[in-house]
């Protein structure tokens, strides 16, 4: 079975989707549309703008979730997927490229959830780290045993997880981590704890708006990243997605299930290779390539 799978904010870099602009009467008229949707012209930082500029929330987010649904939409009768899954914020992708969600609404949801986690970042100082060499319940259990709010965030592939909270517990958590023997306990240059309870602010501005959102449904089953199995009701799915902000990613998971169901080729639709690494880190035998449209 062919799977395709959406990567999450850090995938991207500057000039990202010109070529899709450039080449797809289809993706032209999607990027217009998202300018005009969003209120700013999200095209002329995509494909001219800094690192810097690209890297505020406001923006991260829809780029990447611009480039993963255009590029599916202008692969045309090619994309036939049997399950997807997305990395974090590429859950609101899969989504809108399994039909779930309209482009509109997609768009719209990404956006809020954008200036909602930015507002959750600004109540209180809190980060992320990036945790190597450690089975997962050893990570699990030493930020049990920290004082404050740390938790895993992200279980990215077997030995690699990242922890999010405070500022003080996550440092905390990283020096004993070490102490177990973590190859690396690296705090990470992010503005804040995502996954991890301190998002509820954002949970709560979101999950308003996605009450209000019609959600349809799929084409094929979403394997989320809060349950780590195939979901086709559109009232779990939303219920999932309301949950994935304060939640952890349970990316290694996702990717097992969907192997366990007869995933046997997946493809990357977005910015970067990231989730093709991964993928050779969960399971090596499975083939993991990037969608092009050229």
């Amino acid at each position: 079975m062919k799977a395709y799978i959406f990567p999450g904010q850090g995938a991207q870099f500057t000039g990202m989707g010109l070529d899709l602009y450039e080449n797809s009467p289809v993706a032209q008229e999607l990027f217009e549309q998202a300018n005009t949707i969003l209120g700013f012209s999200i095209t002329d930082i995509m494909f001219e703008g800094t690192a810097e500029e690209l890297k505020q929330t406001k923006v991260t987010q829809p780029a990447i979730f611009l480039h993963s649904v255009i590029l599916a939409k202008v692969l045309g009768d090619d994309f036939k997927p049997e399950m997807v899954a997305g990395h974090s914020l590429g859950e609101l992708s899969a989504l809108v490229a399994n039909g779930v969600l309209s482009f509109e609404d997609g768009l719209k949801l990404v956006s809020k959830r954008a200036m909602a986690m930015q507002k959750a970042c600004e109540i209180q100082p809190s980060t992320m780290a990036a945790v190597l060499g450690l089975e997962d319940a050893v990570v699990e259990e030493v930020c049990a045993s920290i004082d404050g709010v740390v938790v895993a965030a992200n279980y990215n592939c077997p030995g690699q997880l990242v922890i999010s909270g405070e500022v003080e517990a996550v440092e905390k958590a990283c020096e004993a981590l070490k102490e177990k023997g973590a190859k690396r306990a690296l705090v990470l240059p992010v503005g804040g704890a995502f996954h991890s309870p301190m998002m509820e602010p954002a949970r709560e501005e979101l999950a308003a708006a996605i009450e209000e959102t019609t959600f349809n449904e799929p084409i094929c089953p979403v394997y989320q990243n809060v349950v780590a199995k195939a979901v086709t009701k559109p009232a779990e799915i939303k219920e999932n997605l309301i949950a994935q902000l304060t939640a952890p990613v349970r990316w290694t998971q996702c990717v097992q299930a969907m192997i366990a169901d007869g995933g046997t080729e997946f493809v990357e639709v977005g910015p970067g290779k990231v989730l093709q690494g991964l993928m050779r880190k969960i399971d090596r035998s499975v083939a993991a390539s990037g969608a092009s449209f050229a």
